[in-house]
């Protein structure tokens, strides 16, 4: 197994990376790092390494064969770069990928039906005593100014506008503490919890614990979600289906380069030696 030496920084040794014959200078890799985030410098280094090393295989092979690209813009307006065209070009000439037909978009529909669902949709309003648990007389006081509040509400429910206004720290005391629609992941766990557990009309039984403090939760109402028609869905599976096929066609096209060429420096699955001195 290849073995590179480290520095004390944990970045290797400056053993020269190249591919057929043309370098790729150490600093050029490391800016190259901060794209490949990893728990050790040696590992983002590598990472980067090799990345380059499949840029410039792509780059080499696209000079070899002629192709030229312009670059194209994306929806964003970013340009893409001379290079990235080039690599772009290559691909589109070189890796056949076959169309994802419909059979195998509705066979991977039937296998994943429950993947195809709409969320549950929550109206709901609440009142919040902000607090932090780690404040404990803040906190003590806010608790029992929730549970004052949920006393009040018992014997008078329809009061829950008029207490949120009075009470709530949300922004939403101005609407009389209502949240509007919200969906899973738009509050923290801990509400989301509450409230599933909630039934229309239902106000929370005891203040619920968020790091924002503590709520009163009110379900005004809930819109389960339901089963997504293939229709509804075809063209994002095909999408995701044709992405995969994409990346897995692109992936063996770069094996195949990989296996035929001179790369030192730095391992890749698949070349036929792996130097590194």
């Amino acid at each position: 197994m290849a073995h590179i030496e480290q520095a004390q920084d944990g970045l290797p040794e400056r053993v020269p990376v190249s591919v057929n014959g043309i370098d790729i200078p150490h600093d050029v890799i490391a800016r190259e790092t901060q794209y490949h985030p990893a728990p050790k410098p040696v590992a983002a280094w590598q990472a980067a390494a090799r990345a380059l090393v499949v840029r410039e295989l792509l780059l080499q092979e696209a000079r070899r064969l002629g192709i030229a690209a312009d670059p194209h813009s994306d929806e964003g307006g970013r340009r893409e770069t001379e290079e990235e065209a080039l690599i772009r070009g290559l691909v589109e000439k070189e890796v056949a990928v076959p169309e994802t037909d419909e059979a195998t978009c509705r066979r991977y529909y039937e296998q994943n039906r429950s993947r195809f669902r709409s969320e549950t949709i929550y109206e709901a309003a609440h009142i919040l005593f902000p607090a932090r648990e780690d404040d404990a007389e803040a906190y003590a006081e806010a608790r029992a100014a929730a549970v004052a509040a949920l006393e009040d509400l018992k014997q008078r429910p329809d009061q829950f506008s008029a207490l949120a206004r009075a009470h709530s720290a949300c922004p939403s005391a101005e609407q009389g503490g209502n949240l509007g629609q919200i969906t899973a992941g738009q509050t923290t766990p801990e509400f989301e919890q509450a409230l599933a557990a909630l039934s229309p009309g239902q106000i929370s039984g005891a203040p619920v614990t968020t790091r924002y403090g503590l709520h009163i939760i009110r379900l005004d109402r809930r819109i389960d979600g339901a089963e997504l028609p293939f229709e509804a869905v075809s063209s994002h599976i095909a999408d995701y289906l044709q992405e995969n096929v994409t990346r897995r066609a692109t992936a063996q096209y770069v094996a195949r380069l990989v296996s035929k060429a001179d790369i030192s420096g730095i391992a890749l699955a698949g070349a036929p030696e792996h130097r590194v001195s």
